[in-house]
């Protein structure tokens, strides 16, 4: 049985639904009914997929790595993240960063992620550019050191080849340092960067290169010159090149153990030099020997034909022969004015010498010096 439905509309006219209106209605009704309810099952189930989506991954104790070159954008990080199982959905974590303004900051690097960890997580951890610390190398150049010296210590400690070493310091071709302009490229030369590897501890990445380290060595030589107040005005008083300059500081190095006695001795070579007088440095000598003697004698001084050898040749050595501190290198741009033109090593002990203005002098403080 079904109801009739009388309405009355205007004029008083009445409209009659019989049985079959009323149940394609009913019919029209179920249907929106069903419809209704598998739109809202439908976006339960979106909502419920999105959601899912969006949660992190299951937890693991291993972390991964993943390396985000620079330049790479959101989407390209997302694939990444999906690719590596620290995502489940890359179009939903760039959704999720559109939507909290992210990504821009994003920086290049390493990174080693947790799996299981929150998409504000991982957006917190490339902001700050958390980033796996590089494995480093770690060694100790001494004041005073030769080029040779050095390629043994670093061959030693497994870090650098010591042919390679020895060939880039040799000319110093493939480097990039801008130091390398200011330096002569003599034949006479030993080694070209002799002097010029700053004594210093350093670090570098695991991995670095005979030239990544000499770079580095000589860039920290240009900074040391570069922090000495007012280095050019004081490297143009003393009328020397840098190599000069450089060169008399390595000689320094290697004859001076007091520092109080630094600005003296530099004072004693450039009163020599001033005087046309040889050197006469022990050092010179034994920077020509293969293996440095504890004690030269007179044979050895005048046997090694160089110009290196200040026994031999007036001046300047043609370069360094070691790697000078920066007290020897302020000491050579300051000497200490003296009338001193020799001095000796004291047999005490203590490495100080004795200063003399004239021959006669030098020879009494020889002979006291044994005492």
């Amino acid at each position: 049985m079904c109801d009739i439905i009388d309405r009355t509309g205007k004029g008083g006219r009445t409209a009659l639904f019989g049985c079959k209106g009323v149940d394609l209605l009913r019919k029209v009704l179920k249907w929106f009914g069903i419809l209704f309810l598998i739109l809202i099952l439908g976006a339960a189930a979106g909502g419920w997929y999105v959601y899912s989506g969006m949660q992190p991954v299951d937890s693991a104790e291993q972390d991964v790595r993943i390396t985000i070159e620079p330049g790479t954008g959101t989407n390209a990080i997302a694939d990444l993240l999906e690719e590596n199982g620290l995502i489940k959905n890359s179009f939903f974590f760039v959704s999720y960063l559109k939507w909290k303004s992210e990504g821009s900051r994003f920086q290049a690097g390493i990174y080693d992620l947790k799996p299981g960890v929150t998409y504000d997580e991982i957006i917190s951890k490339l902001n700050s550019g958390d980033v796996v610390k590089a494995e480093m190398i770690r060694f100790t150049i001494p004041e005073g050191y030769t080029v040779m010296q050095m390629a043994d210590k670093l061959a030693e400690q497994g870090i650098a080849d010591k042919e390679i070493f020895l060939e880039l310091v040799k000319q110093g071709n493939g480097l990039t340092s801008p130091l390398l302009s200011d330096l002569p490229s003599e034949d006479a030369l030993k080694y070209r960067l002799e002097g010029y590897l700053f004594p210093e501890t350093y670090e570098l990445k695991k991995g670095s290169t005979e030239a990544d380290i000499v770079n580095r060595m000589l860039e920290e030589t240009a900074k040391r010159l570069d922090g000495i107040d007012d280095f050019e005005a004081k490297l143009s008083k003393t009328g020397l090149s840098l190599n000069e300059l450089m060169t008399m500081a390595s000689l320094i190095e290697r004859e001076v153990v007091a520092d109080s006695e630094r600005r003296t001795v530099a004072g004693v070579i450039y009163n020599r030099l001033e005087k046309d007088m040889k050197l006469e440095i022990d050092a010179t000598v034994q920077y020509l020997l293969d293996k440095p003697k504890e004690r030269l004698l007179n044979s050895d001084l005048r046997s090694v034909d160089s110009p290196y050898n200040t026994y031999l040749y007036a001046g300047l050595p043609p370069g360094p022969i070691a790697a000078p501190s920066l007290k020897s290198i302020e000491a050579a741009l300051e000497p200490e004015a003296s009338e001193y033109l020799f001095y000796v090593t004291k047999k005490d002990g203590s490495g100080e010498h004795l200063f003399a203005k004239t021959y006669k002098e030098h020879l009494k403080n020889i002979e006291t010096s044994k005492n």
